[in-house]
């Protein structure tokens, strides 16, 4: 790998860190959305909802931390029944009201800190949601095992975590620079390291992890971008996807499909 300047590589990391944020405020102030979101949000795009295809009509699902109810309610319009909890009141708020705008009966939004047992019986639901999530918590493994716990037998776990072995990440250490992709986030992994988490809990990973998108210097100058033109960051988007499973080891993260053991 050929060493970038270091100026060159902290301003597009503040370029990148910083522009995630610009798009989110930019898709409200410029009439995309009602609440604070981010512009992937608002586009169809190659991937972002894979989860869908491993759902079928009569499946209840659980999906767990599910922020604004964005996949929650992706996954309303194909199945029988989804519950989705959170911590963050604010976020559901605006989840619960962008169900009752849709006429969405099957879903149901409430508050919840993740570190306590879920309040549901065992083997209550056919397939869980966990997207972007496990890598903002401390403690995984009795996440992971309440969400086993709730699985029925042979039940699908969707989960999707980040990815610290790309190109860029390497540069930002070998930068001397903060390599997370999130301020917030407690863990990243390996692929190897990614399959053993969820391994650990009990759960059996079924078939290759997927990509996700490139793992860009230029992925907050396109979420900015996103914000003021959805049709520009859509062709955007699709180059990311597209770059990824030409190169999997440069996506941001992976994505699973694992199963409760019968």
């Amino acid at each position: 790998m050929i060493p970038w300047p270091r100026p060159l590589v902290a301003g597009l990391d503040l370029l990148n860190r910083r522009g995630k944020s610009v798009g989110v405020r930019l898709a409200k102030y410029t009439g995309k959305s009602p609440h604070f979101i981010h512009p992937k949000h608002l586009v169809e795009t190659p991937g972002h909802d894979w989860y869908v295809t491993h759902l079928g009509p009569g499946d209840t699902v659980l999906d767990v931390g599910c922020a604004n109810g964005a996949h929650t309610l992706k996954t309303a319009a194909r199945v029988k029944r989804v519950v989705g909890m959170d911590y963050d009141v604010e976020q559901l708020r605006v989840g619960a009201e962008t169900a009752r705008r849709r006429g969405l009966d099957n879903v149901h939004l409430f508050a919840w800190d993740l570190a306590r047992p879920f309040p549901f019986p065992d083997a209550s639901f056919d397939a869980a949601l966990f997207l972007d999530v496990i890598e903002h918590l401390e403690e995984r493994q009795p996440v992971l095992g309440e969400i086993l716990r709730v699985l029925r037998p042979g039940g699908r776990l969707l989960v999707s975590g980040p990815n610290r072995e790309s190109r860029w990440r390497e540069r930002l250490r070998r930068a001397g620079l903060f390599d997370f992709q999130d301020e917030d986030h407690k863990v990243e992994y390996t692929r190897g390291e990614f399959l053993a988490e969820i391994e650990a809990a009990g759960f059996v990973v079924e078939g290759p992890l997927e990509p996700v998108v490139y793992d860009t210097p230029w992925a907050g100058l396109i979420d900015a971008i996103g914000g003021l033109s959805l049709g520009i960051y859509a062709r955007l988007a699709r180059w990311k996807r597209r770059r990824a499973l030409a190169e999997p080891g440069e996506s941001t993260g992976f994505r699973a499909l694992a199963r409760k053991p019968i």
